[in-house]
């Protein structure tokens, strides 16, 4: 079991889409010494408005402080912390994997069970690519581990929220039409 020292964070943060936004975000964490196991950034509907997915570890009050500090970054609009919140969580991983003649058929059976694709093929290689949870993309790399894996690429996790969940937003920031 872990302990709530250890816990695991995702948290997610709409910010305005312009440069250096990214490194004052990294900055709070690296200034403070946490690491971010994982980060993703990507445009929203609103081409001004960009969404950040971290994941972290720390306790309680670790991340309360973490996220208070987001919300005095000017750039951030608003963050939220999904921890005890149900949430939808995927990432997407490339994996490319020996494909000798005596394990392909073994590999398109794992990738069927998977709901994975094969996106490339070369004589001695496939590169499949999974979606999913933490746990699935583990499971799959598990699997493909003893036939031979040559490269692994990973998106690292974002989320969003199953049900809106109400924050206090500063009233002098821009709301974006997809969180109003």
């Amino acid at each position: 079991m872990e302990n709530s020292h250890d816990q695991k964070h995702t948290i997610s943060a709409l910010v305005d889409n312009e440069p250096g936004v990214l490194s004052r975000v990294t900055g709070l964490f690296s200034g403070r010494g946490f690491n971010i196991e994982s980060l993703c950034v990507a445009e929203t509907m609103d081409p001004l408005v960009s969404r950040m997915t971290l994941v972290t570890r720390g306790n309680d009050q670790i991340i309360e402080q973490i996220t208070k500090q987001l919300n005095k970054l000017v750039n951030v609009i608003k963050v939220m912390d999904f921890t005890d919140t149900e949430f939808v969580e995927r990432e997407m991983a490339l994996i490319k994997v020996r494909a000798e003649a005596q394990t392909r058929a073994e590999i398109l059976r794992i990738v069927d069970i998977f709901r994975c694709k094969v996106v490339d093929v070369s004589p001695q290689f496939y590169t499949i690519e999974v979606t999913g949870n933490e746990s699935k993309i583990t499971a799959i790399l598990d699997l493909l581990t003893h036939l031979g894996i040559k490269e692994i690429a990973r998106t690292g996790a974002i989320a969003m929220a199953r049900s809106k969940k109400e924050l206090p937003v500063k009233k002098e920031k821009r709301i974006p039409p997809e969180i109003r």
